[in-house]
């Protein structure tokens, strides 16, 4: 698919315009697009300069051969110029004439070590704010950028916090002097490890000349931008080695894969071969779309067709796609939702809005849009779905909230991630809105909102049910959405589905859509509550894909605001052999063990087990004891909150230090009363850390083993694959062993016991065979430590003549004793009554050198397309 280019906007038109220069709004961020009137600005740009200088030592040719240039350049459809020198009034008021955006370019000498002077900080300081001055304000300045390509060596000699807060510190000044100016910093990929958070939007020079590896690497630099726009600051070819036929065919791609990737926009470097570095004209480069001369080459036409967006007549005809928004008493966003729907940029589309039972006139709000509205009894969000899927006429089913409303190129990026795959399903971020106060901007911030979690940057093991989309043929063959989710868990069950058929399921950072954040504490408190509960429907139908305490044991990386790998606790560079590796990363190391036992919601058990013992000091006042433990818990737990939220990002907030630190306040809050609205939830679905895991049985919980006779040749893994068939079908959670592993499966009874089981498979000859079980009960660090904690705390209170506190702790010591022992032995009859049955032997027969039958595990292939 070629780029597509929404039209100008009213501030960049390309052509000549004679507009005052106060009559054009400033650009804004509005998630990962930049905007300008309203419209998003897709930056159609080269680079200019650096020159070796005009009349009167400006740094900018004569005003003649700058109008000439920037007349050209409108005429080919560019819409923007990154400078790399702060420009004079008459230049931008040029640019403003032929509708030209410019990224203006602060120099302070970033090449060299400027942090080992002392006192360097205020005169870099000084300069920058200088140069903003005679920008400021004018309508023609598309963003500042307070450095570029701070070469890796430098970085490595100073360490990356210290140059990171260096540039918050620009960064502060600007904003100072131009408040209303975007402000960013040209990165390149031997620095991409800089985490600047504060930027307005992320650039970045990329010059690879395999078309692959650009497309890869735009993944990965989209989910390191995040929720912000990426432009593409430099991208570009030498003429003068490679040729100009080759320039023309790489930089064409570079700029069209740009666009496909979700860029904000890319500059090409650059219009004319002249180029000055240090005063001297460098000669043997030619990266220029036109000479010296400002004679044009192809690559000024390859340029300006994929500026110009004209489709090739190779391209297929894009897919049908139907939006189905499903909504219950949803009146107060629907309609926003609607109307930018019906301004999407896709030229075959429906819309189909499944009405779930409404009671505020959402029916009418959605026939007024012209969209098909399907009205049904209220019977839960899965069904509504399934509703809006079995109505719909497009190949591809995409699912939007009633709260959220899409890019308008949110399907032109859908298609195309389909197109060029053959993923199940693919998903895109969604992002909180401007301006719906500042509680939602703290929510944004908070754990627990929809997120996406990846494989790598374009595949992703879930995606969240606001933003998604599916095959028609798919969701057919899975019959669906399941029922019993009501209000969530939905889109999390059929990814799941999805993957366990081999499917995949991908990620487009481009096809990102707004999504509105609970406006109020309570709101917000409702909402964990309510995915608290859909924790625990999942834990029940997928308990092999939960721990032993109930929480999902993730393959890939979640993204988003307040997961724990947001906020590393450690992290280190990869800067290669004597720092000249070409791409350095960061490598970040998860957070340790306590760190993020605080953050789950079982936690506030733990502090509420403290608080009971401390309580028993009225019996034993030794027991008070236990007080400063208590205190040191959740003083850490309010630590924990408070830390997680210093580093929320509150872009565009005004008014001043209150207000910030009000935000921060009260996303410390969001962060402390998540994990207990969660746990509420989940307590009430039953998803406790005592709740029944499988069938109580009568078994020992001592180490077992069996062996069965094969006379018939089986390959070994399908008795295992049988067994563990056979253990889900009784209801018993069941995970599989890895690869360091020295067992193969493990059925679990309980939060506290588990038993384990090992196989072997003895060859015998003529296809015979002996299979080996051992199990064996295996008990978790937390029952035998409370017994033996409980036990020693009775015998102090006996010792010290307390018997009611004795009693209690000895019956505590007990309770966990006997629950702990019940759990290994339901565990372990779980497996002596699967293995006769898994394996074909009769249930009263020992299961030795029994006759078994072949086991077959059927796996149909189900096509992708309907």
């Amino acid at each position: 698919m070629q780029m597509n280019m929404p039209p100008p906007s009213a501030c960049g038109s390309g052509a000549v315009s004679g507009r005052r220069p106060d009559a054009c709004l400033r650009p804004e961020v509005r998630g990962k697009s930049i905007y300008r009137g309203g419209a998003p600005l897709a930056l159609r740009g080269v680079t200019y300069g650096t020159f070796g200088g005009g009349p009167g030592g400006d740094p900018f040719p004569g005003r003649e051969t700058v109008a000439r240039d920037f007349g050209a350049m409108a005429g080919n459809g560019i819409n923007a110029l990154r400078l790399y020198t702060p420009p004079a009034r008459w230049l931008l008021d040029l640019a403003e004439a032929n509708g030209l955006s410019v990224l203006i370019g602060l120099p302070w000498g970033e090449h060299v070590a400027f942090l080992a002077r002392t006192g360097s900080r205020h005169p870099i300081e000084a300069e920058v704010r200088r140069a903003v001055r005679t920008c400021a304000g004018h309508p023609a300045v598309l963003a500042y950028a307070i450095g570029n390509e701070i070469p890796a060596s430098v970085v490595r000699w100073h360490g990356r916090v210290a140059v990171e807060r260096f540039l918050h510190r620009l960064f502060r000044a600007v904003k100072q002097e131009d408040p209303d100016g975007l402000v960013t910093y040209v990165n390149y990929p031997s620095t991409e490890y800089l985490r600047m958070p504060f930027l307005d939007f992320c650039a970045f020079n990329v010059y690879l000349e395999d078309p692959r590896s650009f497309e890869t690497y735009l993944a990965r630099l989209q989910n390191i931008a995040g929720d912000r726009p990426l432009v593409m600051a430099e991208v570009g070819l030498d003429s003068r080695r490679h040729g100009v036929a080759a320039q023309a065919r790489l930089v064409g791609e570079q700029v069209r894969l740009a666009g496909a990737a979700g860029c904000a926009g890319a500059f090409v470097f650059s219009w004319t071969d002249e180029w000055h570095r240090g005063g001297e004209e460098i000669l043997d480069w030619d990266f220029g779309l036109t000479t010296r001369e400002r004679i044009p080459k192809p690559a000024l036409t390859a340029v300006r067709e994929v500026f110009r967006g004209r489709p090739s007549p190779a391209d297929p005809p894009p897919p049908r796609i139907s939006v189905v928004v499903c909504t219950y008493d949803g009146s107060r966003t629907l309609g926003e939702t609607l109307r930018h729907l019906a301004g999407l940029r896709y030229p075959d589309f429906e819309i189909i809005v499944v009405d779930d039972g409404s009671r505020d006139g959402c029916a009418d709000i959605a026939r007024q849009s012209g969209a098909r509205v399907i009205s049904t009894p209220n019977r839960g969000l899965s069904a509504a779905r399934n509703t809006g899927w079995q109505s719909a006429t497009g190949a591809i089913v995409a699912y939007l909230d009633d709260d959220a409303y899409p890019h308008p190129d949110w399907l032109h990026h859908l298609a195309a991630a389909f197109d060029g795959s053959t993923h199940a399903g693919i998903g895109g971020p969604n992002i909180g809105p401007r301006g719906d106060g500042w509680v939602a901007e703290c929510v944004a911030n908070a754990p627990g909102g929809p997120t996406q979690v990846l494989l790598t940057d374009t595949q992703a093991e879930h995606i969240p049910g606001c933003n998604m989309a599916f095959r028609r043929g798919v969701l057919e063959a899975l019959g669906g959405f399941d029922p019993q989710f009501r209000v969530a868990g939905d889109d999390v069950d059929v990814c799941w589905r999805i993957r366990q058929r081999g499917w995949t399921i991908g990620f487009s950072a481009a096809a990102f859509v707004w999504h509105h954040r609970r406006n109020s504490v309570r709101g917000y408190w409702r909402q964990q509550v309510g995915y608290g509960r859909a924790e625990a429907l999942l834990e029940r139908k997928w308990p092999e894909r939960y721990n032993a305490i109930g929480h999902v044991r993730w393959g890939g990386q979640l993204y988003g605001h307040g997961v724990p790998s947001s906020r590393p606790a450690r992290c280190r560079v990869f800067h290669g052999v004597w720092g000249a590796a070409p791409f350095q990363s960061l490598e970040e190391t998860p957070p340790g063990l306590v760190a993020v036992f605080t953050t789950i919601p079982e936690w506030y058990l733990v502090l509420l087990a403290l608080g009971a013992v401390s309580g028993l000091g009225f019996f034993w006042p030794k027991l008070f004891l236990s007080l400063p433990l208590l205190a040191l818990a959740g003083g850490g737990t309010a630590w924990r909150a408070l830390s997680a939220s210093a580093g929320a990002n509150f872009q565009g907030v005004h008014g001043g230090r209150p207000r910030r630190i009000g935000r921060h306040l009260l996303t410390g809050l969001l962060y402390f009363i998540q994990p207990l609205a969660r746990l509420t939830g989940r307590v009430a679905g039953g998803l406790t850390p005592f709740r029944k895991r499988t069938r109580w049985g009568l078994a020992l919980p001592f180490p077992s083993g069996a062996t069965v006779w094969s006379e018939a040749w089986r390959p070994p893994g399908t008795a295992l694959e049988a067994i563990a068939a056979e253990l889900r079908r009784d209801g018993a959670p069941v995970v599989l062993g890895g690869g360091y592993d020295r067992w193969d499966l493990e059925v679990r009874g309980g939060t506290l016991a588990a038993a384990r089981l090992l196989a072997m498979t003895e060859e015998h000859g003529a296809g015979r065979q002996l299979f080996r079980f051992r199990y064996a009960p295996r008990f978790s660090a937390i029952g035998p430590t409370g017994v033996v904690l409980f036990a020693a705390l009775s015998f102090g209170a006996a010792t010290d003549q307390q018997w009611i506190a004795s009693h209690i702790l000895s019956g505590l010591a007990l309770l966990l004793l006997g629950r702990m022992l019940l759990e290994g032995a339901a565990a372990m009859a779980a497996l002596r009554r699967a293995l006769p049955r898994a394996l074909g032997v009769p249930a009263t027969c020992p299961p030795s050198k029994a006759a078994a039958r072949p086991l077959r595990v059927p796996s149909p292939a189900i096509p992708l397309e309907p």
